[in-house]
């Protein structure tokens, strides 16, 4: 993963509660045995009929909406199946930041793991964010190292996330990785215990 420690970027406005990882990344495209490729299929029923055609009623298919990487949601986003597919649906698809004022507790812990930061706000913060969104190209600027999340327009406003995950996404680690950096403990033990 890379290490996530500011970002800057194109807010994308999904102004609807209650987002489940089915929406996210429907069943029917679980099939890839690679964490690539399910970018295309983020959002598929909304973003495409019934014949696979972009629907110009949803806002993700608006071109100026293209290349965001900030996703700003409603309540409760990421609810339903823990399915991991979800994160790996929204980074694939270019999302590195995820805003809402409430998280089902597995998606946000998947996004961490995953190299997505999910960043709770307050309604009011959100909302503002998403009105900002709506109305013209809008961009964000969410600083993982100051808990800041800022605007050149004068928005800003503090967040919380607890240290582990947070000094995961700083320095680009997943579990593996962490593990690895008590690798001189791990070595020294099974020497220790090496049982011949």
């Amino acid at each position: 993963m890379d290490a996530l420690k500011q970002h800057k970027g194109l807010v994308y406005p999904l102004n609807r509660a209650n987002v489940d990882t089915d929406q996210i990344i429907p069943k029917q495209f679980l099939k890839r045995i690679s964490r690539q490729g399910f970018g295309q299929y983020l959002f598929y029923n909304w973003r495409y009929d019934d014949k696979d055609r972009p629907r110009p009623d949803f806002s993700l298919n608006h071109p100026k909406y293209q290349n965001a990487s900030i996703l700003v949601g409603g309540e409760n986003f990421g609810c339903g199946s823990s399915r991991e597919h979800a994160p790996w649906a929204l980074e694939d698809f270019g999302f590195k930041i995820i805003i809402a004022p409430s998280f089902a507790d597995i998606f946000f812990n998947n996004c961490t793991k995953n190299g997505i930061l999910p960043v709770v706000l307050k309604e009011a913060e959100t909302q503002q964010l998403i009105k900002n969104a709506e109305a013209d190209q809008y961009h964000l600027t969410v600083d993982l190292e100051t808990k800041k999340v800022y605007d050149n327009v004068g928005f800003e406003a503090s967040f919380e996330i607890a240290d582990y995950p947070r000094q995961m996404l700083l320095n680009g680690w997943d579990e593996i990785s962490v593990t690895l950096t008590y690798d001189d403990k791990i070595a020294a033990f099974e020497k220790e215990h090496l049982v011949y």
